[in-house]
């Protein structure tokens, strides 16, 4: 599991160990850290250290610095080595001299500056360290629009990127490769700033942290949650999802839902909606029941909404009313932004909420913005707005409808509430997910996450647990049909291929690292 913390966690880490440490120990395991990462990339490059062009972008503060010691560990091996200062009168005195020691050369004008960043085989981005906010100042701006041959490697997060939300706010340096320090930070695995980040590589420093407020699960992480039929299981032991979805209208979401459904941990589907001859027809496996969720029948876990039409209200508002797990999606969310908050009141089985960023929208709006009254709201939040702050967008949606939220995206984030006690992480935990493909952006795909998910909820996975191993599967199934280097896909294609990304991993087979094109988990 990768973990994330905040910058201020960081920086109290940091505090502590230093005042145990030698002066400049801890920066120097981080030079140390990064200079290998970059000879490994030129070894890999042009075969060797020895005569690369590298240019260093040293702004000021620690970040700078930390730049700046990793260039003077290159020209010790023979690198050419320029260093561009950014903020000349407070660049990082130590690392500073330690270039200069090793014969680094050092430039303040800006034009030889971006001449040499043009034609580099590596460059080391030392502009803003992880404190950083806002995008680039006006005189670093023009790095971020000029063309280059060589790789460029961030310094602990990509300047321009905001290192806790991954929000970036005007201009920013892509990497190909970000070496960050102690931790992961939030706005390393999510977009955009995932998408400037490149390859993450963790260096360790020797920080002490607390528990992470944001994780990202790796394989063996979802394969300890996967459920596994026992001797002595049946299909009712092992979990009967509900299934109310589809109409006259979207009669294919039905079948999608119950494709995800059907290969996603439970014993049985329950359907109930108006294309049960087309779901058995498709799946004759699937138990049909006339009528809504009320009458359905022992579930333990109800799929509400996709392709619902006209009929959501009635379904959404029967599946509440049983005390059992509800994942609530496409037309449901929309009933539910109607309704507000106030539907889920009084609930003690858990509600997962699978929203896109438009129907993010509607469900705040009908909050009340962030969970107040509506008049206390002066505008309806954009979609745009919502996708460009993803973590604060899921955090506000799980504490105004008290429900665990999948915010389906670029980045899939999965948030819980903040605890009732008040005690915990204050924002309340928080998994991105690492898989998936832009191809996922495809008409029917959330209707196969919606079932996949519902099935682990029936299965007995918690909310959270349900929401982010179905994500992961997901979007591996996605990366398996999309293949290499990358076709469309359809929703069908994907829950196909859910049973065999299941099996990779339960047998520990990894994924492909995730790319700037990667996408998240379907609409």
């Amino acid at each position: 599991m990768r973990h994330a913390h905040r910058v201020e966690v960081v920086r109290a880490a940091e505090a502590e160990l230093m005042a145990r440490l030698p002066e400049g120990t801890l920066m120097r395991r981080a030079a140390t850290g990064l200079a290998v990462t970059c000879a490994r990339l030129l070894t890999r490059r042009r075969g060797r250290v020895y005569g690369s062009r590298v240019v260093v972008l040293a702004g000021s503060g620690d970040n700078g610095g930390d730049a700046l010691y990793a260039g003077a560990e290159l020209a010790r091996r023979g690198a050419r080595v320029t260093a561009v200062l950014l903020a000349p009168g407070r660049a990082h005195g130590g690392g500073l001299a330690a270039l200069r020691a090793a014969h680094g050369r050092v430039v303040v004008e800006q034009e030889i500056g971006l001449a040499d960043f043009s034609c580099a085989d590596l460059v080391l981005d030392g502009i803003v360290g992880i404190g950083g906010r806002g995008g680039l100042r006006p005189e670093a701006e023009p790095y971020a629009r000029a063309a280059r041959t060589g790789p460029v490697v961030a310094v602990d997060v990509p300047s321009g990127v905001d290192a806790d939300t991954g929000e970036v706010a005007g201009a920013a340096l892509r990497a190909d490769v970000t070496v960050c320090f102690g931790t992961y930070k939030p706005g390393l695995l999510i977009d955009p700033g995932a998408s400037y980040a490149g390859a993450v590589q963790l260096v360790g420093i020797g920080l002490e942290l607390p528990p992470a407020g944001v994780v990202a699960l790796q394989h063996a992480d979802v394969a300890a949650l996967l459920p596994v039929p026992g001797a002595e299981s049946d299909k009712y032991r092992r979990g009967v999802v509900g299934v109310a979805a589809g109409s006259a209208r979207y009669p294919g979401a039905a079948l999608l839902a119950v494709a995800g459904a059907l290969r996603g941990g439970a014993g049985a589907v329950r359907y109930v909606g108006t294309a049960a001859e087309e779901v058995v027809r498709g799946f004759p496996e699937t138990l049909v029941t006339e009528g809504g969720p009320a009458g359905a029948g022992r579930v333990q876990a109800w799929v509400v909404g996709p392709g619902g039409g006209e009929g959501a209200d009635r379904a959404l508002a029967e599946a509440l009313a049983a005390d059992v797990p509800v994942l609530v999606d496409a037309d449901g969310l929309t009933e539910l932004a109607r309704l507000g908050p106030g539907a889920l009141a009084g609930r003690t089985a858990p509600t997962l909420l699978t929203p896109h960023t438009g129907e993010a929208a509607r469900l705040l709006a009908g909050a009340g913005g962030d969970g107040g009254t509506r008049s206390e709201q002066a505008r309806p939040p954009a979609a745009d707005e919502l996708a460009a702050a993803r973590l604060a967008t899921a955090r506000r949606l799980a504490a105004a409808y008290r429900a665990t939220v999948l915010l389906k995206g670029s980045t899939t984030v999965v948030a819980d509430p903040p605890p009732a006690s008040g005690r915990g992480y204050p924002h309340g935990a928080v998994r991105v997910n690492p898989t998936g493909t832009a191809w996922l952006a495809t008409a029917g795909s959330g209707d196969v996450l919606a079932g996949l998910a519902g099935s682990l909820l029936a299965a007995g996975l918690s909310a959270p647990d349900a929401a982010a191993v179905a994500a992961y599967l997901h979007g591996l199934a996605a990366r398996r049909t999309a293949a290499v280097p990358g076709a469309p896909v359809t929703a069908s294609e994907v829950a196909a291929a859910l049973p065999a990304v299941w099996n990779d991993v339960r047998a520990g087979e990894a994924p492909e690292p995730r790319s700037r094109t990667s996408g998240g988990t379907g609409t």
